[in-house]
């Protein structure tokens, strides 16, 4: 199957799985080092996750966080690169769909042919290009057509109405709808008017919803499907367990487990 193929199988299993959601955990490639992160990923796929988020480690990631920050900061310091990354990403991929994050300086600098080719080698799925424009992603995009890769796009609370129906016109595999105004990062609670943005978004796509940012226990994850999300998305609650704790990979696996239980239909 192409990667567009196997993102929507991987909608239609979480479904299929008795899941008002797909759950897709985040992963910084290389943190705290490759093989960790190799095996926290493929905990991922054991725990419950239908599709996992490949983080690019970068210099200057504007859409994060301090803990996703931190992580890729260190995962740069241990000499992580992006071919080594994409070897994580290519087994967890033998068990789920990956969609690799990554900015676009990597991207450019490697040429955007070579880049492709290289997540096609690693069996990615897609890919999130956070500092990306609509107005420069049209030449991205057809590359990524022409080998079935997912350019997945991001709307936020804030996009005015005509670039969110042009956005939501390009979406490919999911259309990934940020919660709130700011970066990655843990929340106390979701932001309020959730169900509106989904709709919205919903609304202007044929593809899947997911929400990411901000979503830290597992009943904001359940609030974020009940809101109408399709797929909900885990990144730095995870991130800072693989820091924090001596076993990463069995930390992980708890936290995910828990996350796919709110999930679970009534």
């Amino acid at each position: 199957m192409s990667g567009l193929e196997r993102i929507a199988a991987a909608f239609a299993a979480a479904r299929a799985d008795g899941r008002r959601a797909a759950l897709m955990p985040y992963l910084m490639g290389g943190f705290p080092d490759l093989e960790t992160s190799r095996r926290i990923g493929l905990a991922y796929a054991d725990s419950g996750a239908h599709l996992v988020e490949l983080g690019v480690p970068f210099s200057d990631p504007l859409a994060d966080g301090p803990v996703i920050h931190a992580a890729a900061t260190a995962a740069l310091r241990a000499g992580a690169t992006v071919d080594e990354v994409l070897l994580v990403g290519r087994a967890i991929a033998e068990r789920v769909p990956v969609i690799v994050m990554c900015y676009s300086n990597p991207i450019f600098t490697r040429g955007p042919e070579r880049f492709l080719d290289a997540l096609l080698d690693s069996s990615a799925s897609g890919l999130i290009v956070p500092d990306l424009p609509l107005e420069e992603s049209s030449g991205l995009l057809e590359l990524c057509d022409a080998r079935g890769i997912a350019l997945v796009p991001l709307v936020a609370p804030t996009t005015p109405e005509d670039r969110l129906v042009r956005i939501g016109a390009r979406a490919r595999g999911f259309l990934y709808t940020v919660s709130l105004t700011g970066t990655t990062g843990e929340r106390a609670g979701l932001a309020g008017g959730l169900s509106a943005v989904l709709a919205r978004a919903a609304a202007h796509t044929e593809v899947p919803v997911a929400v990411g940012f901000g979503i830290a226990e597992p009943e904001q994850a359940a609030a974020a499907a009940s809101a109408g999300a399709d797929g909900v998305i885990v990144g730095s609650r995870l991130v800072r367990a693989a820091g924090e704790e001596p076993d990463p990979a069995s930390a992980v696996s708890e936290l995910v487990r828990s996350f796919s239980a709110a999930l679970a239909m009534d």
